[in-house]
């Protein structure tokens, strides 16, 4: 379970709110962290990962997202991996200011040394450590940690397939992305969609600083009391209530059916 949760938090706190949407900014040590977690959790290097998310939120749902939910629950979830990037999304992939991105160190470490990082930190060391330590066998070791990782992978997954069908959209009625509480307890907070495609820059992913479930919130937070992460941004109460007020489809701005907070 430690395990899983690290591993997610090196796609939601790392690869999503920092590097791809400079929701907040992060000290030397907070980065080399947090490359390490985006290792164990082995979905690309880091800035592959950022311009297809990138791109997904420029073009959400139309020919040039990676993995348009609109081809169909199966291509959003795994198929899009199976197959060849299409002549649009690779247009619109380069037409993505990375610059910043390639000019961190620390991501750029990572993208050179991928292979051996990626296979010591997400495979290697996760079955040798409980061998070592408290005498797991080599059978129970590693097929344990490729279920951690299988998991992380559709838990991640999820939110390019599930979120993007099931729930409901308190902040905007007429694009995929949905809330989904169930996938939040999954991904560590990354379930209220509706509102992160809305609100991409706001660090919590989640409306006016709501952490249920949101361990990745606190996980940012933790460290910006440490000092190591900074300059976090967030949406105001006022404008999230106009925008729902305007544009959700009448759920509250928790993404459930009461509306009474739409009307206090």
């Amino acid at each position: 379970m430690l395990m899983y949760q690290l591993s997610i938090l090196g796609i939601t706190a790392a690869a999503h709110r920092l590097w791809s949407h400079r929701s907040y900014k992060a000290k030397f040590p907070l980065q080399v962290i947090l490359m390490v977690l985006n290792c164990m959790s082995f979905q690309n290097s880091a800035l592959n990962w950022c311009r297809d998310h990138l791109v997904h939120h420029k073009c959400s749902d139309t020919d040039g997202d990676p993995h348009n939910a609109s081809r169909g629950f199966f291509f959003s979830h795994i198929g899009w991996l199976m197959t060849k990037k299409s002549e649009e999304v690779k247009r619109q992939g380069k037409s993505i200011d990375m610059s910043d991105l390639y000019n961190n160190p620390v991501l750029r470490f990572q993208k050179k040394y991928a292979v051996p990082l990626i296979g010591t930190i997400c495979f290697i060391l996760p079955t040798f450590i409980p061998m070592y330590f408290w005498g797991e066998t080599l059978n129970n070791a590693w097929h344990m940690n490729i279920l951690r990782y299988v998991l992380s992978l559709h838990a991640t997954w999820c939110v390019n397939s599930v979120a993007h069908k099931w729930g409901y959209k308190p902040y905007d009625k007429n694009i995929l992305p949905s809330q989904n509480i169930l996938l939040s307890t999954a991904m560590l907070g990354e379930g209220f969609h509706n509102y992160h495609h809305v609100f991409p820059w706001d660090y919590q992913a989640a409306e006016l600083g709501n952490k249920k479930f949101n361990h990745t919130t606190y996980f940012i937070d933790f460290f910006a009391w440490v000092g190591w992460a900074y300059d976090l941004k967030s949406s105001s109460e006022e404008v999230v209530r106009n925008r729902a007020e305007r544009t959700g489809d009448g759920t509250d701005l928790w993404g459930e059916r009461d509306k009474r907070n739409c009307v206090e």
